[in-house]
């Protein structure tokens, strides 16, 4: 049986990853720097992703067959705000890991986590040979993520695989993401059982979302893959306006509800649409999504009147 070593398990995509990686036969093991929210029956290593000493130890006793590296600063937003822990944590992490995976007998394939965050605006739908330029300090650390493991996969041989997932969502993330937050504020409203007040950022932003359950299919299949020279796009195909979401999420409520803009909640730099283009992955290794972004809204939105006691996240929303 085939072993799988994910860092970053405890996050929101970690537990989704660690099911499809366990119905499809392998061995999960998981680590991260808190042991927090593992799925159960998974064994664990606590680690620092930047202490390069716990991360070597961790791979040379797991001696994994694939590693995955889902821990990051994943919010553009934070990004922002902390730009320097951003590079650290999404690149020398990386870099730890590499070196790490490098040092091993049997070197694992190892798979990084990059983002449409990458790409340079377009109004058309982004291709892989879109032109890379980030904006944020989020997209510039997956960049150099990603330029690195080039360079290690050329100079050492090793199997590493690039990923460009556009926005995903589903149960268990963080309401500091922008549908999470909607459903989180409108849920709240229809519990109160009385008339309430949303705050929202920029509403006229298009994005595609993915349900997440598509989206670590589609990592296995990547990681599974002959060719770690491709870097493949994942996402629906379809632009949606946060306008045209939220109205929808509106909808779920009994309850009226007015919607107030909170510039606090604007990012310093927004790119107006966003849709992917993922034929690429389509015609090679067969991955489309399965399912509905509205039917996954439904079902964030359900899971928050049945549990109203998730933590905030940052004061801005992201995605």
């Amino acid at each position: 049986m085939s072993k799988v070593l994910i860092f970053g398990i405890s996050g929101f995509v970690g537990k989704y990853l660690t099911q499809e990686f366990v119905n499809c036969g392998y061995s999960v093991f998981g680590s991260d720097k808190l042991n927090s929210g593992i799925p159960n029956g998974i064994p664990f290593v606590e680690a620092d992703l930047l202490n390069e000493i716990q991360v070597e130890k961790v791979i040379s006793d797991i001696e994994p067959d694939m590693i995955v590296n889902l821990a990051a600063i994943s919010s553009v937003s934070a990004s922002w705000d902390i730009p320097q822990v951003t590079m650290s944590v999404n690149v020398i992490g990386a870099l730890n890991i590499l070196e790490a995976a490098r040092k091993q007998d049997k070197k694992p394939r190892v798979m990084f986590i990059g983002s449409s965050e990458e790409y340079a605006d377009s109004d058309k739908p982004i291709n892989e040979e879109t032109k890379l330029n980030a904006n944020n300090p989020y997209g510039i650390s997956k960049m150099a993520q990603e330029r690195f493991a080039t360079v290690y996969r050329e100079r050492y041989d090793m199997a590493i695989y690039c990923v460009r997932p556009f926005n995903h969502t589903g149960v268990g993330q963080r309401d500091n993401f922008v549908l999470p937050s909607f459903c989180k504020q409108v849920a709240e409203i229809e519990k109160s059982g009385k008339a309430g007040v949303i705050q929202v950022g920029n509403l006229a932003a298009e994005r595609d979302f993915t349900d997440v359950r598509d989206i670590v299919r589609a990592y296995r299949m990547i990681i599974e893959s002959n060719d770690c020279t491709k870097v493949y796009n994942v996402g629906s195909g379809r632009a949606y306006s946060l306008r045209e979401l939220l109205e929808y999420i509106v909808s779920l409520s009994n309850q009226d509800i007015t919607v107030e803009v909170d510039p606090k909640r604007f990012r310093p730099i927004d790119t107006p649409r966003v849709v992917c283009n993922y034929n690429l992955i389509e015609k090679e290794l067969g991955w489309k999504p399965e399912y509905r972004i509205k039917d996954t809204l439904k079902e964030i939105f359900e899971g928050y009147l049945g549990d109203m006691n998730g933590e905030r996240g940052w004061q801005e929303y992201d995605f």
